[in-house]
C-alpha cells in the first residue's frame, strides 16, 4: 500500500524560506513523476512543482519561478520542496502526489496517490 508524507511545514514571516519534505513508502520503483500542489482556503488546488524521475526535468508554476526548487533525494521517491522569499499568498496546505505513468506534470488528473498535506502559513 503506497503511503505519501510530507513534513516540513509551519509558520513562517514573509521573506523567509521552508523546505517541505515527501516521502513514499509501499513501492519498490521509482514513480514516474512527483510533484507538489497547494491549495488554499476557499480557492481551487493548484499545481506549483514537479519532477521526472527519469532525466529529473523539473517544471514550475509562474507564480514560484525563482522562489521555489524541487529536487530529488538520494533515497528512492523522496522529494523535497525549498521555498524561499515566501509570500503571504504562499499559505496553502502544500500535498505532494505521485504518478505511477507519463502525464503532464501539471495536472492533477495525472497523479495516482497524493499524501494529505501539511500546512505552510506566511504572515506579512
Amino acid at each position: 500500500q503506497v503511503q505519501l508524507v510530507e513534513s516540513g511545514g509551519g509558520l513562517v514571516q514573509a521573506g523567509g524560506s521552508l523546505r517541505l519534505s515527501c516521502a513514499a513508502s509501499g513501492r519498490s520503483y521509482d514513480f514516474y513523476t512527483m510533484a507538489w500542489f497547494r491549495q488554499a482556503p476557499g480557492k481551487e488546488r493548484e499545481f506549483v512543482a514537479g519532477i521526472r524521475s527519469s532525466g529529473g526535468s523539473q517544471q514550475y508554476s509562474d507564480f514560484v519561478k525563482g522562489r521555489f526548487t524541487i529536487s530529488k533525494a538520494n533515497a528512492k521517491n523522496t522529494v523535497y520542496l525549498q521555498m524561499n522569499s515566501l509570500k503571504p499568498e504562499d499559505t496553502a496546505v502544500y500535498s505532494c502526489a505521485a504518478a505511477l505513468s507519463w502525464g503532464l506534470v501539471d495536472a492533477q488528473y495525472t497523479y495516482n496517490y497524493w499524501g494529505q498535506g501539511t500546512q505552510v502559513t506566511v504572515s506579512s
